[in-house]
């Protein structure tokens, strides 16, 4: 082979890599049983490709060759771990027997792995926070130290996570597969609800310096994009039009200078219409089938604003409507709150004080910062600028996120003596 063609065999490793290396994982985990020997053998099978293919030529099937140098890496690597423990030997014999693994068809297989690694990291058995990093960690293939990160932990805490959650899917023989029918409305709602929060901590991070994470949000939705096409139920649609509806506002929710605009006061000329449009064909999508349910209604909610043309031309009376029909579906202080304010948009802020008050006598939301921003901003709007200032101060003692900080400082000083 020429050193051109070398160099673009080398190129297309590269390449292969970017683009095919979580879909060779997924399959390598279900034939091998091992997160560990799995990406162990992932490594072994490019590294293994990077000296074959400048000097053989790039495969035609460049997947399966990868499944199949990963596949047998991993037997040799049993093999030479044996010498210290036997039933390894038998595994390694176990593996090379077995014919399961037979080339996917372009339509089906490999993207069947994907999904049954996303529910198998997602199964209700971890605990929530190890669904998240090992979803970012196997599935979207971020690193142990980017997720760390991303969620301002220190590395070998989240790191122990990992291991603890694929111990424990090791030793509870979690299944590796796709749930059953009558299973899948459960397994399915732990699924969105890790891809949804994945996306919120990258749309409007909790804590740190900027308020958005474009990488989170943005793995978020391609997970979204994954799950619709191999699963397409309506709550799925309904999620991704979600994610992006709101990922279509990211430029115009901060100014040039990194500060914080409120959704009125956003330039909507900035908005990502092609996001849009998807959303919008999405959430009709999902509504005429008639089995939507919250992730639906929330995207509804976004289209409103989506539609409007500006703050003042925003339909208040829809949105209160599908808030009505939200609380029914998903009862949750926060979406109560959320309603609160929207009433306070319809009716006026006196209407959406009350409901608000109510919520935080209950003690509901004492220590959600959102619900006394929430507060001080109609009493600010109604001119009780005592409560205004105690509700801020509340809010800015909460908050660990800066820009909000900034933000929540500013509207302080602006309040009159």
């Amino acid at each position: 082979m020429t050193e051109n063609a070398a160099g673009r065999a080398r190129e297309m490793v590269e390449a292969t890599y970017r683009s095919e290396s979580r879909r060779v994982l997924a399959t390598l985990i279900r034939l091998l049983g091992d997160f560990d020997l799995a990406e162990d053998a992932l490594h072994d099978a490019f590294a293994a490709a990077l000296e074959k293919w400048p000097k053989d030529g790039v495969p035609v099937k460049p997947r399966a060759w990868l499944v199949s140098a990963g596949r047998f890496k991993a037997i040799d690597t049993l093999r030479r771990r044996a010498r210290y423990d036997a039933s390894l030997e038998t595994l390694a014999l176990q593996l090379e027997a077995d014919s399961r693994y037979v080339e996917p068809r372009e339509s089906e297989g490999v993207e069947d792995d994907r999904l049954r690694l996303i529910f198998t990291c997602c199964h209700p058995a971890l605990p929530p926070e190890a669904r998240v990093a090992l979803t970012l960690r196997e599935v979207c293939g971020l690193t142990t130290e980017e997720i760390a990160r991303a969620f301002l932990t220190a590395p070998p805490t989240l790191a122990q996570r990992i291991v603890r959650a694929k111990a424990k899917i090791k030793e509870a023989r979690i299944p590796y597969q796709v749930p059953s029918r009558a299973d899948l409305p459960d397994r399915l709602e732990t699924v969105l609800q890790v891809v949804y929060l994945v996306f919120n901590e990258g749309y409007s991070a909790s804590s740190g310096a900027t308020l958005t994470r474009a990488d989170l949000s943005g793995e978020a939705i391609r997970l979204g994009r994954l799950l619709l096409e191999l699963l397409p139920e309506p709550e799925v649609s309904g999620l991704l039009a979600l994610m992006l509806l709101h990922e279509s506002r990211r430029v115009a929710r901060t100014s040039p200078s990194g500060e914080l605009i409120l959704l009125d006061d956003q330039d909507r000329t900035l908005w990502n219409r092609g996001q849009i449009e998807e959303g919008l064909a999405l959430v009709e999508r999902a509504l005429s089938s008639r089995r939507f349910g919250p992730y639906t209604l929330q995207a509804a909610i976004a289209a409103e604003h989506a539609k409007a043309q500006n703050g003042a031309a925003t339909d208040w009376a829809r949105i209160v409507g599908l808030y009505d029909l939200l609380v029914q579906a998903n009862p949750s202080p926060v979406v109560e709150l959320n309603r609160a304010v929207a009433v306070a948009m319809r009716d006026g802020p006196s209407a959406g004080l009350v409901l608000i008050d109510a919520i935080l006598t209950r003690g509901d939301l004492d220590a959600y910062h959102l619900a006394h921003s929430a507060r001080a901003d109609l009493c600010r709007r109604l001119g009780k600028t005592v409560e205004a200032r105690v509700s801020y101060q509340r809010a800015l003692d909460l908050t660990q996120q800066e820009t909000e900080r900034r933000f929540l400082e500013r509207r302080l000083a602006e309040l009159p003596d």
